[in-house]
Order: structure tokens, then C-alpha cells, then sequence
């Protein structure tokens, strides 16, 4: 199974873990952790979104791996799932936070994407063994590593009784900034979110918004890095033309 343990010190990226409340003794991880601190985003929300919240997601995702943000999550349906894969659409870093033993992954429908997430050198991390059942008060307890690990936490969708919100409020313990994504106000979905903003949140309008905070230069990472996005697209692109063109011929 390849699970290896350690404790958050060890490593210069986990140790800002030392800092949250009731910091886990030992982690265990498939895959590959940082070797250095990087800036780190926590994108997380609904399990059930619109397509709204998806596609929000989906570009806060793509644009904080284009500048080579981490992006952090916990795999589950919704929000998290989008943001992953987000990421990893821009051939960015993701790491994802379970509430159960790494010898299994839970949802189980998200096993190819924590394949996944490791294969392009990010990694799962938990603090239960194997053998470890995911029980739903262990979801309540992750959401504190998941904002523990992250520079800033980002709410896409959550209603006023979703358990997303513990993250955003450990993110508040923890001394984090928090950005939550406005929403229609006759939308039960966008009711937690709102209500983060009402009490002090920083409303999310923008990517840009983000990377101010966290003083990337987007003239200097667009520079290195939109040369391999943008040879990526066009790969994409003239793949998906020739594969017309082939289908077209049948």
C-alpha cells in the first residue's frame, strides 16, 4: 500500500500544523509531499452544487495551478472533487485530506482520482490508521487540517447547516483568511456563504482577489508557466480536431 508516517514537524510544508489547536502526533501519506512550504489554498463546499458552484470552482482551481498554488481538499463529492481535478487539469500540485485509514478511499467512486492526485506528484494525507472507518464525526475533525495546512480557505457553495463550514470556522481559529464566493440570495446554497460574508468574510469576486492576498507576481508566474499551459491546450486541441476528423471518415 506504500502508506508512510511521520510527524507534522518533519516536514517544512506540514509544519504550520504545529500552530492549529489540537495538532495531530503523527500524519500518514501515499504519494509525495512538498519539500518546502508553498502557498497553499483550501477550496471547499457543497457535496451536492449547482453549476454555478461547479464551474466557480472549476477556474479558481485551474488559475491557482497556473501559478503554481497548491490546491487542498478532501476529496469528497461537490465542491472538493472539482477542485482537484481542477487543479490537475492545469498539471498543478493537489493534496487531498480524508477522514479515514489511506487503505481505502472514501468515497470509493473517487478511487481513480487520489490515483490520480498521487500519479502527478501530489499526495492523500490522514491522521487515522488503516482500518479506519470513515465515521461522520471524523469529517468535522479533518476540515481543521485541511484549513491548518492551507494559507487561505475558500467557501464556493455551502448552506447554512453544511458542515463546510467548520472548515472556514477552524480557518477563523486558526488566525486564516477566509473567502467565500457570493451567491443568489434566494438560493439555499449560497445561504452559508453569505452569511460568512455578513460576518466578516472577504467576498470572492475574482481570482485575482486571492492572489493579491497572497502577493503572488501573476506578470512573472504568467511568464514561466503559461507557455506550458498554453502548449498543453493546443496538444488538447489538435487532438480532439483529429479525433473529428477520424470520426467523420467512419
Amino acid at each position: 500500500m506504500n502508506i508512510k508516517t511521520f510527524k507534522p514537524e518533519k516536514y517544512e510544508y506540514t509544519k504550520i500544523l504545529s500552530n492549529i489547536s489540537d495538532c495531530p502526533s503523527e500524519l500518514f501519506y501515499k504519494g509525495t509531499l512538498p519539500n518546502k512550504r508553498i502557498k497553499t489554498v483550501a477550496i471547499v463546499g457543497s457535496r451536492k452544487p449547482t453549476a454555478y458552484g461547479r464551474n466557480i470552482a472549476n477556474k479558481i482551481a485551474n488559475r491557482l495551478a497556473e501559478v503554481g498554488i497548491v490546491v487542498i481538499s478532501g476529496l469528497a463529492l461537490g465542491i472538493d472533487s472539482v477542485a482537484h481535478r481542477g487543479a490537475l487539469e492545469r498539471d498543478g500540485l493537489t493534496i487531498a485530506v480524508l477522514a479515514n485509514g489511506l487503505d481505502m478511499v472514501y468515497p470509493a467512486m473517487h478511487r481513480s482520482l487520489a490515483e490520480r492526485i498521487i500519479s502527478s506528484g501530489g499526495a492523500i494525507i490522514s491522521e487515522y490508521p488503516i482500518n479506519t472507518k470513515p465515521l461522520p464525526w471524523q469529517f468535522l475533525a479533518r476540515n481543521r487540517i485541511i484549513s491548518g495546512l492551507a494559507d487561505v480557505i475558500v467557501v464556493v457553495e455551502a448552506s447554512k447547516r453544511s458542515g463546510t463550514l467548520s472548515t472556514a470556522s477552524h480557518g477563523i481559529n486558526q488566525g486564516k483568511e477566509v473567502f467565500a464566493v457570493p451567491g443568489n440570495i434566494n438560493s439555499p446554497l449560497s445561504a452559508g456563504c453569505n452569511q460568512l460574508i455578513k460576518n466578516g468574510a472577504n467576498p470572492l469576486t475574482s481570482v485575482e482577489d486571492l492572489l493579491d492576498f497572497l502577493n503572488i507576481n501573476t506578470k512573472v508566474a504568467a511568464a514561466v508557466l503559461n507557455p506550458l499551459v498554453d502548449d498543453l491546450l493546443l496538444y488538447r486541441m489538435q487532438l480532439q480536431n483529429l479525433i473529428q476528423v477520424q470520426a467523420e471518415q467512419l
